[in-house]
């Protein structure tokens, strides 16, 4: 007898107050604000996206903390400019005679047009706590899907919190995609016919602070006592929405939809994480960085990430909450089969998904197959 999914919309959760205060620090970053991070034994650091670095913002920063402000990049970006070995974490950048706006925007963005190269032999770099204040303000700017680089200036020992200036946890902050998957509850759903599934719903899922949505596409009616056909897809703007020739994503979302609906039932997961999860901003500033000749993930490092930024906790949640403990997986990349097994799916099988090439994602696959082990 066939084990139908539950598609229930669970009841609504209150937002734990740390989910709260990282979403709220997102948005203050996002729009230019100084936010505060509160590290290991309260120490304080006020800190800026460096996409947001001006005269101004940069006065004001250093008004608030009193100190001067130092930059604040990954160890893979630190390796692209050549000013130390690649490696993991944080890294601070303090320069003789403080920070300006142009070295900010020099040293954080690879693809900034029109300004001059700062002196670097005023640098001096330090490896920064992982634990620490401004390490973590580099996660919040991941979180806020911008540039990983930060501003930060820390104010005198013992000084007063400023009203009017966001506080968070710096371990919160780490903790956040975690936490915000495993708050994640079925919201809505509704029939959807598709093009290859006629049979088809959609059901949303969204977590408890109100964050991004990810989605369920359930073909048919798979047994949750057998394993279910399933493929986990990263949404692509370009490809899956504009049909972009740059990727196979738009293949292989429509493809998925077409196999699954032929085999009779099956769920395709719409994981919103962009650009292997930098964002969409940035996928297309790694974008621009491929027309200037580095492959997929040679991108993604110049702008600092590494090269794949995506996380499964909320896969595996929303086919918990599906009722789904074994999956047939639809996929090339033997990564997506640990990470499904590492969270308590078990991977009865990976079912290949291969499309053909065309000559503007040639390059694309390549390193696909031959950097990230990808199995076409």
């Amino acid at each position: 007898m066939t084990k139908p999914l539950d598609i229930t919309p669970g009841p609504t959760q209150p937002a734990p107050a740390p989910l709260i205060a990282v979403d709220r620090a997102v948005a203050e970053l996002r729009r230019g604000a100084v936010v505060a991070l509160r590290g290991p034994a309260g120490r304080v650091a006020y800190a800026l996206a460096a996409e947001a670095a001006t005269p101004d913002s940069l006065a004001n920063l250093t008004t608030l903390a009193g100190s001067k402000p130092f930059l604040v990049l990954t160890g893979r970006r630190v390796g692209v400019l050549e000013l130390a070995p690649p490696q993991p974490g944080t890294l601070r950048l303090d320069m003789d005679g403080g920070l300006s706006a142009e070295a900010c925007a020099w040293l954080a963005d690879p693809v900034v047009r029109d300004v001059p190269r700062p002196d670097l032999n005023a640098l001096t770099l330090s490896p920064l706590d992982p634990e620490s204040a401004a390490a973590a303000s580099v996660n919040l700017a991941k979180l806020a899907r911008l540039l990983p680089a930060t501003v930060v200036a820390v104010p005198p020992a013992g000084a007063l919190l400023l009203q009017g200036v966001l506080v968070v946890d710096a371990a919160d902050t780490a903790a956040y995609p975690v936490n915000a998957a495993r708050s994640l509850r079925l919201i809505s759903q509704a029939k959807v016919p598709l093009e290859g599934a006629e049979n088809a719903r959609i059901a949303s899922f969204r977590p408890a602070d109100g964050g991004i949505e990810h989605l369920a596409i359930i073909i048919g009616e798979p047994d949750g006592d057998q394993p279910v056909l399933t493929r986990l897809h990263s949404e692509c703007f370009t490809g899956d929405l504009l049909g972009s020739l740059r990727c196979d994503c738009g293949d292989q979302l429509r493809g998925a939809i077409a196999e699954i609906g032929q085999a009779g039932s099956g769920i395709l997961l719409y994981l919103s994480q962009e650009g292997r999860g930098i964002g969409l901003v940035n996928k297309l500033r790694a974008y621009e960085l491929q027309d200037g000749g580095f492959d997929t993930l040679d991108a993604n490092l110049q702008l600092g990430f590494d090269d794949d930024e995506r996380i499964y906790h909320p896969a595996a949640r929303m086919l918990a909450l599906l009722g789904v403990t074994s999956v047939r997986l639809l996929t090339n990349n033997p990564l997506k089969v640990q990470a499904l097994a590492a969270h308590g799916v078990t991977v009865a099988e990976r079912v290949p998904h291969v499309f053909p090439s065309n000559g503007h994602n040639r390059n694309y696959l390549a390193t696909k197959a031959n950097r990230s082990g990808h199995m076409f």
